[in-house]
């Protein structure tokens, strides 16, 4: 995986937290606990996005789609 540099301008008392949680070994530095943190933060946006797009569908209508010829479908399989 190709990295590339940044620059980032970040608040005394958020740098004084990340340092803690790398002087703690949570983290081996600065780089890593911040591509870690915007990485689960681009992960949160793209589940919460997903879940806006879930939430415009219709149950009814979906369910209609997904039982759509089931009936037919279960004279075919065999009885156990």
């Amino acid at each position: 995986m190709t990295a590339s540099k940044i620059a980032i301008t970040i608040d005394d008392n958020t740098l004084k937290q990340l340092d803690g949680l790398v002087k703690s070994k949570l983290f081996p530095n600065r780089s890593r606990a911040i591509q870690e943190a915007i990485t689960e933060k681009l992960s949160r946006l793209e589940k919460r996005r997903l879940a806006q797009e879930c939430a415009k569908l219709d149950p009814d209508f979906e369910k209609s789609l997904a039982e759509e010829g089931l009936s037919s479908e279960l004279d075919e399989w065999p009885a156990y």
